[in-house]
């Protein structure tokens, strides 16, 4: 059956190690059969969360900006994928706002089930990875029918294009193809 995917690219880098991840993971699940889109956060105008609360009552954030056009589509999908640099071992600024700013989706009857998080850095050690895995831990226990569904890692790459060749691309493929 196939089902509705979004790929959150929060890269701040157009083409960088983290969006070819996405790029790769959107490959595999759109040559499975789903239905795939792919945002991606460079380009987006996001602001800050207020901490208003509002949301919890109108299921809709009182900031209108991209954020929360991305949140409205998170809803929807029954899988996300978050894709994102590494930056002093946690994810991005851009990432970590996207995630307070989908705060509206708490009490709303959200489909996504599957959480997956493809993340690169220029850190090559397999813990370099974990403070940002228990970031996106942080967001997803607060929706109890969601579950983080897999991880890639591709450590060892910084400039734009080092990702080339890396084994975590085939890996972000292969795990989009299983969605």
């Amino acid at each position: 059956m196939s089902k509705k995917v979004l790929v959150i690219s929060t890269s701040p880098r157009r083409g960088g190690n983290s969006d070819t991840l996405a790029e790769e993971f959107a490959r595999g699940a759109r040559e499975a059969g789903n239905d795939v889109e792919k945002v991606a956060l460079y380009d987006k105008t996001i602001g800050f969360c207020k901490g208003c609360l509002a949301c919890q009552r109108t299921k809709r954030c009182v900031i209108r900006d991209d954020a929360d056009a991305i949140a409205q589509k998170m809803l929807t999908a029954d899988v996300i994928a978050f894709a994102t640099p590494v930056y002093y071992y946690g994810m991005c600024g851009q990432m970590k706002t996207m995630l307070d700013r989908a705060n509206p989706l708490f009490p709303a009857d959200y489909a996504f089930r599957d959480v997956y998080l493809l993340a690169a850095a220029a850190e090559e050690d397999e813990h370099t990875v974990e403070g940002t895995v228990t970031g996106l831990m942080g967001w997803i226990d607060c929706f109890e029918k969601a579950r983080l569904a897999g991880t890639v890692f591709a450590g060892g790459v910084t400039a734009v294009g080092e990702i080339q060749g890396h084994p975590a691309l085939e890996k972000a493929y292969q795990m989009g193809k299983a969605v």
